[in-house]
């Protein structure tokens, strides 16, 4: 018999009990061995939910409970839940967890203490759901050296520039559909400002890297400044734009980022509409590879939890090791990184404003939306993001165009 405790019993918590008395049969075949939830710790009463009947408010039951074999932390945040987390794997019992904000910022330790207590720290759902990404990195492709990692990470922004896209409506008209259909919260901004995405491809970085990324050092810009004019200029190329999180690693110039980015079609990851979630690896035999799904929601992610708590069970007594060190991973400036960029700029005279972007570009290709609102778009040559800074800024000061209303990177 195994006994777990789940902490916090809130949608993730109550997914996890119910995936387990739903498909126990099934599961436990897989774990070899019966489960029962022996604790469910959370604040608040719920007399009308069987759970009451195992329901503590205090976790020093748990802790103090030498027959709890797995601790699953889905409470969220970083208090209590790392003390909660470390303190239980100290005690010898293994933790499952799908929190990412815990995973990204102290991911090594907890990793580190789970080794030395021959127990297992395992966090499936942390990145991406109920898409399987951190058991694959870890067992499955190790043969690989990955060169590239680009996802989608967050359904929120997904689904409102998906909207955004299909409807042409603005920004603050899709965030307030978002938030009444429960996809953002009412202060969305770890989503829309990028911090979601942010922790989750520093945790991916951290594992293909073996190194750990903090999370501050990663330029993240959100989707807070994309407008439905953008969308009919992307929509015009052909293309899709996704709040795209990307690290590359195919040379010693390691970088990562979060932001905005402009997709073109021949790219898988294009057609990853509405909520869901996609992440595409480059693997240096295997090639592109790419894990699509359900990034979030309650079962998705319960499910995830479900299966680490089978490895947990499955491996009690054999800490089954993780290449994450504590050395840390410098990431490059982001500024020597080559890129290419879709601008948006307002003008005076077409005439003058084209000629003097050909003459501080050299190659751009012009979009105009056929409407006279005295602007137009160009894309630019790739080249060093910093050089292109400069050249936004001695474009405006020029005077060849009225303004820089945006611009936005292109993904190839």
């Amino acid at each position: 018999m195994a006994n777990i405790a789940v902490l916090g019993y809130g949608t993730v918590g109550s997914g996890v009990v119910e995936v387990i008395n739903t498909n126990r049969k099934n599961i436990e075949s897989k774990a070899n061995d019966n489960i029962n939830i022996k604790y469910v710790l959370d604040l608040r009463e719920f007399p009308d939910d069987p759970v009451q009947k195992i329901l503590t408010h205090d976790f020093e039951d748990i802790i103090n409970d030498d027959t709890i074999d797995v601790v699953v932390e889905v409470m969220g945040g970083t208090k209590p839940a790392f003390d909660f987390v470390k303190r239980s794997l100290e005690a010898g019992k293994s933790v499952c967890t799908s929190n990412k904000e815990l995973v990204a910022a102290h991911g090594d330790e907890l990793m580190a203490i789970a080794q030395e207590n021959n127990v297992n720290f395992l966090f499936e759902a942390s990145v991406g759901g109920g898409i399987p990404i951190i058991r694959p990195i870890n067992r499955s492709i190790t043969s690989d050296k990955i060169l590239k990692i680009m996802g989608i990470l967050n359904g929120t922004t997904n689904y409102m520039l998906t909207k955004m896209s299909r409807e042409g409506l603005d920004y603050g008209d899709v965030l307030k559909d978002a938030q009444q259909k429960g996809y953002a919260e009412r202060n969305p901004a770890a989503d829309v400002e990028g911090f979601d995405a942010c922790r989750k491809i520093a945790i991916l970085t951290s594992l293909a890297t073996g190194k750990r990324v903090d999370f501050n050092d990663i330029p993240t810009e959100g989707i807070t400044n994309i407008g439905k004019k953008d969308i009919e200029y992307v929509n015009k190329m052909g293309a899709s734009i996704k709040l795209l999180a990307s690290a590359d690693l195919s040379t010693e110039n390691i970088w990562a980022r979060v932001a905005p980015t402009i997709i073109m079609q021949e790219n898988p990851l294009s057609s990853v509409n509405d909520v869901f979630n996609a992440i595409l690896l480059e693997g240096n035999m295997l090639g592109e590879v790419m894990f699509y799904g359900k990034g979030a929601g309650k079962l998705a992610t319960a499910a995830a939890v479900v299966s680490d708590i089978v490895e947990a069970i499955k491996h009690k007594g054999i800490n089954l090791g993780v290449n994450w060190s504590k050395e840390k991973q410098e990431l490059s400036d982001i500024n020597e990184v080559e890129v290419r960029e879709l601008v948006r700029v307002s003008y005076e005279d077409e005439n003058k404003a084209k000629e003097g972007i050909i003459s501080l570009f050299g190659e751009a290709a012009f979009i105009d939306l056929d409407e006279n609102d005295d602007e137009f778009a160009f894309l630019t040559r790739k080249m060093r993001e910093g050089s292109l800074k400069e050249k936004l800024g001695s474009l405006e000061r020029s005077g060849s165009v009225k303004k820089v209303l945006n611009n936005i990177r292109v993904e190839g």
